[in-house]
């Protein structure tokens, strides 16, 4: 019997970081659900998957051997790891640049096996951005590189997770990301937003199996505005585009005061919240989601979800099984349904 378990790349991220240690846990937790690929240094993650639980079985598989005949079967039981040496040994909390080099080809492996067909989807697990950085490699996150290697132009950040206690799903995405505060009104423009809108429409289509999405959109300005005497980007910017995406059939609707838009009366109506930047929507969804929260790059010619938190240094010096693998755990619980969504649809 064909194995329909989804294929994922799980890259473990920074080294000495959290990342291996929640990627080998939720990995062999969601085993029956998924078959999870770590990505990395194979004997480093096989002496950490030991410490964590000797029952964990590991198998490692070459670069080589993976391009010349493609990703072997394994069973439920065992993880097989993609193996990535490191040019360093691994302190837990001490950032090494010279491992730079090998968390980004990390990445690399797991762009190349969805293209080749040998994985699925990429789910990620935290990096830390000045590693690569001080290894001589510019480099500004996951997205903005996962976007540069495949060649997409445009995409967009959402994060997802469910607060509980019949809640619905809670979907934020954003307008902007990491900006200065200063700088977001001048980057909300009419073509920006328009592109914005038409990405989550898109793959809340393509991606969530959402027939007919519906998108609430928050303001930028206190009030939504209040009619223009705080603020005109709803009047000039905002509410034309949303007026010319319903012309074109997407169902975005607002803007609507951030303060207000989310509770539970508004929300069971949607299947998104398009906030205009970072600190409007995510403190929102990371409190209600309360460690579950899932990143997950819109825009993309593949599936990529993440966790939404960072590499926590101080809490992997302190030893392993003590980081939360919740939000890895839906990271790969997300990139399951999102990849049986688009087999659905093929």
């Amino acid at each position: 019997m064909a194995d329909a378990r989804p294929v994922l790349a799980v890259t473990v991220g920074e080294p000495a970081g959290i990342g291996p240690d929640i990627a080998i846990r939720a990995a062999w937790a969601l085993r029956d659900r998924a078959r999870c690929v770590l990505v990395g240094d194979a004997a480093f993650l096989a002496l950490t998957a030991s410490l964590i639980d000797p029952a964990i079985r590991l198998s490692g598989i070459s670069r080589l051997a993976l391009r010349h005949s493609g990703l072997p079967h394994f069973g439920p039981d065992t993880i097989p790891v993609v193996d990535v040496p490191l040019d360093a040994h691994v302190v837990p909390g001490q950032l090494d640049a010279a491992n730079g080099r090998a968390v980004l080809a990390t990445l690399d492996l797991a762009v190349e096996g969805v293209g080749a067909g040998w994985f699925d989807a990429i789910v990620t697990a935290p990096l830390q951005k000045s590693t690569i950085n001080d290894a001589g490699i510019a480099f500004s996150g996951h997205t903005e590189y996962l976007a540069e290697k495949t060649g997409t132009d445009k995409v967009v950040m959402m994060l997802a997770g469910s607060p509980g206690d019949g809640q619905p799903y809670l979907r934020v995405a954003l307008a902007t990301t990491h900006l200065a505060l200063k700088d977001v009104p001048a980057a909300i423009t009419k073509d920006g937003l328009a592109r914005v809108l038409e990405i989550l429409h898109a793959d809340l289509k393509a991606k969530f199996g959402i027939a007919a999405p519906r998108i609430l959109v928050t303001g930028l300005n206190p009030h939504a505005g209040e009619n223009g005497y705080l603020g005109r980007e709803e009047i000039d910017v905002i509410t034309p585009v949303l007026e010319d995406a319903r012309a074109r059939g997407i169902d975005a609707r607002g803007p609507y005061p951030a303060d207000t838009l989310f509770q539970q009366k508004y929300l069971q109506d949607a299947d998104a919240v398009l906030a205009m930047y970072h600190d409007q929507g995510l403190p929102v969804l990371k409190h209600a989601t309360f460690g579950r929260g899932v990143n997950i790059t819109l825009g993309l010619p593949l599936i990529r979800t993440s966790v939404d938190h960072g590499t926590a240094l101080d809490l992997a010096a302190q030893g392993l099984g003590l980081a939360d693998a919740g939000s890895m755990e839906e990271a790969i619980r997300v990139a399951v349904s999102m990849v049986l969504a688009q087999r659905a649809a093929a």
